[in-house]
């Protein structure tokens, strides 16, 4: 893995210093709450890239289709980040800091930021939390490949596959536009597979359809990192704050979830009514 080239220096020094606006997250029973993990790193050029999955064919929910690892919340006390990383270690092998196998060095976590929560149709309050894996000793001129070095270890339950796209391609133009949420056919240069069952490990190049709460969380990610609008349509707002919150005034997003939730675009409208 290659130091950040000045463009990639000066994304990360933005999502470091970016300040969200307050969440409705905290507010949302313990059923509600989830988290994903935005991974950045550098490639041999310097240029970031993001890990993103393919979820199993079987979940029950969103089979087969390109996620962030990530998952619901344990308890009230644990922070997004922590859910978040500790999903990553259960879902792709990434080593947890604290309460799990190290990562040797040069390789670190760095906690960058955290954006406003996105509503998935769910009604699970997702909360992107962006990192970026460190690669690169400036001391000793040690580089590691992340790609190679950290081999993802996949639960076969829940991810299919894990590959990494470029970072900064999240705000360029594409063909399809479905609703307010991008479609994204992203090109990967590496994509790695390892099962926990199988341990076997398979790299070649192919394209993965990246969509909706997925893309517009990376889009927005993306935007702060930038500094830079899409060029494509899009919301100007960041999240979905001031929804989860009429949906909470509606009496949605209740501690008991059940079989029949999900959100409907009638549901949808009558929340944006609210004042």
């Amino acid at each position: 893995m290659a130091p950040l080239n000045a463009a990639s220096e000066a994304a990360i020094a933005r999502l470091r210093s970016y300040v969200p606006p307050p969440t409705a997250y905290s507010s949302v029973p313990l059923s509600r709450r989830a988290a994903v993990l935005i991974l950045l790193y550098a490639d041999a050029k310097g240029d970031l890239r993001v890990v993103i999955t393919i979820r199993a064919k079987t979940l029950s929910s969103y089979a087969g289709e390109a996620a962030l690892p990530g998952g619901r919340a344990d308890t009230l006390q644990e922070t997004p980040f922590q859910t978040a990383r500790r999903e990553a270690s259960e879902e792709i092998g990434l080593p947890e800091d604290e309460g799990g196998p190290s990562i040797l060095p040069p390789f670190r976590v760095e906690h960058l930021c955290e954006l406003p929560a996105n509503l998935a149709k769910t009604e699970l309050v997702v909360r992107p939390c962006v990192a970026l894996l460190h690669g690169y000793d400036p001391v000793t001129g040690l580089e590691a490949d992340p790609e190679v070095s950290l081999i993802p270890k996949l639960d076969a339950r829940e991810v299919a596959a894990v590959f990494t796209a470029p970072f900064r391609d999240f705000l360029s133009i594409t063909e399809d536009v479905e609703w307010y949420l991008h479609q994204f056919f992203v090109p990967s240069q590496t994509v790695t597979h390892r099962s926990t069952t199988s341990n076997v490990k398979v790299e070649g190049d192919t394209r993965y359809r990246v969509f909706g709460m997925t893309a517009r969380m990376l889009v927005d990610a993306a935007r702060v990192a930038y500094a830079q609008e899409p060029e494509f349509e899009h919301n100007s707002h960041f999240g979905d704050e001031a929804m989860i919150a009429k949906l909470r005034r509606l009496g949605r997003l209740s501690a008991v979830r059940k079989a029949s939730d999900g959100l409907t675009r009638e549901t949808m409208e009558k929340a944006s009514k609210l004042s």
